[in-house]
C-alpha cells in the first residue's frame, strides 16, 4: 500500500487508483511527508472502528462511507492499493487468528456442510455471477468475467460471526460459518488464479478453462498447502513445548501465518489453506503451551486484526471514487454501469440462499441405500435462513480485485463492481442480518447455561484430583517438616481451590436454584465487593510507587499478579452474570 502523492492534473492513466499505479517517495526530504498520511489513516480508521464498536454499528460499512467522503475533501491524499501485498501481509494474519479460534472438534464433525458452502457455493457463485456480469457487461469476455466471479464468490465470516455471538446464535451454526470462512477464501483464489490463466491465453473447452488443468491445479493447491500448514504446525508446536520464553514464542506465532502463506504460494500450493491448516492444529494443541504464551496470544491478534481489517476497508473507501471515475471513463456508459452493478449484486446476493436450501432439499431426499439418520442433527430451515443471509462479502475480495493485473482487460470495471457487491452485501444483509436472527428466534438461550454446568463440572473434578494429590503431598511433607507446618502448607494451598469451587457452586444456583434471585444478587456482590479491594489494592501500589517507596520493577510485578486475579474474576462465571 503506498500513498499517491497528490492529484497532479500531470498524472498519467496509470497512476490513478484502479490502474495500479504504484507511488514512489522520490527523496530523502519528502520521506515523513510521505509516511504522515498513512500514520492519519491507520489513527482515523481505528478511531472510526471505536466509534461503530460503541455504537453497535457495522465497523465495516462505517469505514468505507467515511473513507469515501474523506476521498472529496480538498487536500486529502490518493491512495494506492498493492493487492499482491494485501493477499501477502494482510489476508494470512486474518485467516490464522480466525483458525486458531475454531474447535477442531466441531470443525471435523460440520466438516461436509462446511465443504460443500466452502467450496461447492464458491465454485457455483463464480460460474453464475460470471454468466450474469458477461450478459449485462458489454463487451466483458468470458474468461475475465469467470475473474469476477471468482473475486466475489467469498463471503467474509467477520461480521456474521460478531453479530451472531452478540445474539447468541447455536454454537454449530458458528462452526459452520466460521469453518466456511476458512476454506472458501482458498477455493475462491485458487479459481481466481485458473481464470487469470485463462484470461492471459491458456484457453479451454469449458466456460474458456481447461477442465482438467484446473482440477489439476486446485488438487495440487489443497495438496501442498495442507501438507506445509500441518509440518509447519507439527514444527512450531514442537518448538514451542520446549522454549520458556513467552515473548520468543509470541514472535514465533506472528511468523507463522506469513512462513505458511509465502512457501505454500512458492511450492504451487494454496497459502490460505497452509495458514488454515497450522492454525487449526496449533489451535488444537495450544493447551500444551505455556499459560503466558496463550495470555499474550489472544489480545496479540484480537488487536492486529482489528488494525489491518480497519486499514483495508477504510482504504477501499478512499478508493472507491478513483475507481468509479476510471470505469467511467471506459466505453460503457454510467446507466449500463449502474444496471450492471446491480445485477451482479442481486446475483451474488440470491445465488447463496438457493443453494443452501437446494442442498438441504437433495440431502433430505430418502435413499434406501443410506443409513437413515436421526432428524435431530439436521438444521431447521431457521438455522438455514440465517446461514443463506450471512454472504457479506469483505477483506479477500477487495484484496483480490486489487490484486488483479495491470494489463487486464475492464480492470476498472471488474474492481467497480467487486466494490459495488462488498459493499452492497454489508449494506442489505449485514444491516438486515440481525433482525432476521430475532425475527426467526436462531438463538440458543440455554447454551450459556450449558457451558456454565460444564465449567462447573469441569472444576470439581479439578479439585477433586487436586485436593488428592495435596492431602498426598501433606503426607509426604509430615516426615521433613511435621505435622503442625505440613498441615499449615496444605490449608494454604487448599483453601483458594475450596473457595472458588464454593463460589462457581454459588453462581449455578444463582442460574438453577429455587432462590436464584438471592444468590444471583449474593454473587454480583461478591464480584463487585471483590473488584473494589483489588482497585484499592492497585492505588496503594501507585501511592507508594508515586512517594518513592516502591521501585518500578517491583511495582509492575505485583501489578501483574493483581491483573491476573481480577482477569481470572472478571471471567469466572460469577464475573459473567
Amino acid at each position: 500500500m503506498t500513498r499517491r502523492l497528490g492529484r497532479g492534473s500531470d498524472s498519467s492513466r496509470a497512476d490513478r487508483p484502479g490502474h495500479g499505479g504504484r507511488a514512489t517517495i522520490p527523496d530523502e526530504r519528502t520521506a515523513p511527508r510521505g509516511r504522515g498520511p498513512l500514520l492519519a489513516l491507520a489513527v482515523g480508521a481505528v478511531a472510526v472502528t471505536a466509534v461503530a464498536r460503541r455504537l453497535g454499528w457495522q465497523a465495516p460499512l462505517l469505514l468505507v462511507l467515511v473513507g469515501f467522503a474523506a476521498s472529496f475533501v480538498p487536500g486529502v491524499p490518493e491512495f494506492s492499493i498493492d493487492g499482491d501485498l494485501l493477499l501477502a501481509v494482510v489476508l494470512p494474519p486474518l485467516l490464522y487468528s480466525a483458525a486458531l479460534e475454531v474447535s477442531y472438534a466441531d470443525f471435523r464433525a460440520l466438516l461436509r456442510p462446511i465443504v460443500q458452502l466452502g467450496v461447492g457455493l464458491v465454485v457455483v457463485t463464480s460460474v453464475v455471477v460470471a454468466l450474469v456480469a458477461h450478459a449485462v457487461v458489454p463487451g466483458l469476455s468470458l474468461p475475465a468475467a469467470l475473474v469476477l466471479g471468482a473475486v466475489v464468490a467469498p463471503p467474509d465470516a467477520v461480521s456474521a460471526a460478531a453479530i451472531g455471538r452478540q445474539l447468541g446464535l447455536p454454537r454449530p451454526v458458528m462452526t459452520v460459518l466460521s469453518g466456511e470462512s476458512l476454506i472458501n477464501d482458498a477455493a475462491s483464489l485458487t479459481f481466481y488464479k485458473v481464470a487469470l490463466a485463462a484470461v492471459f491465453g491458456a484457453g479451454g473447452v469449458l466456460l474458456g478453462l481447461d477442465a482438467s488443468d484446473a482440477a489439476a491445479t486446485f488438487g495440487l493447491a489443497v495438496a501442498v498447502g495442507v501438507a506445509l500448514g500441518l509440518a509447519i504446525g507439527v514444527l512450531v508446536h514442537l518448538v514451542r513445548v520446549r522454549l520458556d520464553d513467552p515473548v520468543v514464542t509470541s514472535v514465533l506465532g506472528v511468523v507463522v501465518p506469513f512462513a505458511a502463506y509465502l512457501v505454500a504460494e512458492e511450492l504451487s500450493g494454496s497459502g490460505v489453506l497452509a495458514v488454515v491448516a497450522a492454525g487449526l492444529y496449533l489451535g488444537h494443541r495450544s493447551p500444551e503451551a505455556g499459560y503466558a504464551s496463550r495470555l499474550q496470544e489472544r489480545p496479540l491478534w484480537t488487536s492486529l486484526d482489528l488494525l489491518l481489517q480497519a486499514l483495508v476497508f477504510a482504504l477501499i473507501g478512499l478508493q472507491l471514487r478513483g475507481v468509479a471515475e476510471s470505469a467511467e471513463a471506459s466505453a460503457r456508459s454510467n446507466w449500463s454501469l449502474a444496471g450492471a452493478a446491480l445485477a451482479v449484486l442481486a446475483t451474488a446476493v440470491v445465488v447463496r440462499p438457493l443453494f443452501v436450501y437446494l442442498v438441504e432439499g437433495l440431502r433430505r431426499v430418502p435413499r434406501p441405500w443410506r443409513q437413515r439418520r436421526s432428524r435431530s442433527h439436521r438444521p431447521t430451515w431457521r438455522q438455514q435462513a440465517v446461514i443463506s443471509w450471512t454472504g457479506m462479502r469483505g477483506v479477500v475480495t477487495l484484496a483480490a480485485a486489487a490484486a488483479v493485473p495491470e494489463d487486464f482487460p475492464d480492470r476498472e470495471v471488474l474492481q467497480l463492481l467487486a466494490y459495488v457487491v462488498t459493499i452492497g452485501t454489508l449494506l442489505v444483509q449485514g444491516l438486515s442480518l440481525p433482525w432476521l436472527i430475532r425475527v426467526l428466534g436462531v438463538t440458543d438461550p440455554g447454551q450459556a447455561r450449558r457451558d456454565a454446568a460444564a465449567e462447573v463440572h469441569l472444576a470439581e473434578r479439578a479439585t477433586a484430583a487436586a485436593l488428592e494429590r495435596i492431602a498426598e503431598v501433606e503426607q509426604e511433607l509430615v516426615e521433613k517438616v511435621g505435622v503442625e507446618r505440613a498441615h499449615a502448607v496444605a490449608e494454604r494451598i487448599r483453601g483458594p481451590l475450596l473457595a472458588r469451587a464454593r463460589s462457581m457452586s454459588a453462581s449455578m444456583r444463582a442460574e438453577q436454584g429455587e432462590d436464584g434471585d438471592r444468590d444471583r444478587r449474593r454473587a454480583r456482590t461478591f464480584h463487585r465487593v471483590r473488584q473494589e479491594i483489588i482497585e484499592v489494592q492497585r492505588r496503594v501500589l501507585m501511592e507508594e510507587r508515586d512517594k518513592g517507596h516502591l521501585d518500578d520493577e517491583v511495582m509492575r510485578a505485583v501489578l501483574q499478579e493483581l491483573d491476573y486475579e481480577e482477569a481470572a474474576t472478571a471471567n469466572s462465571w460469577v464475573g459473567r452474570l
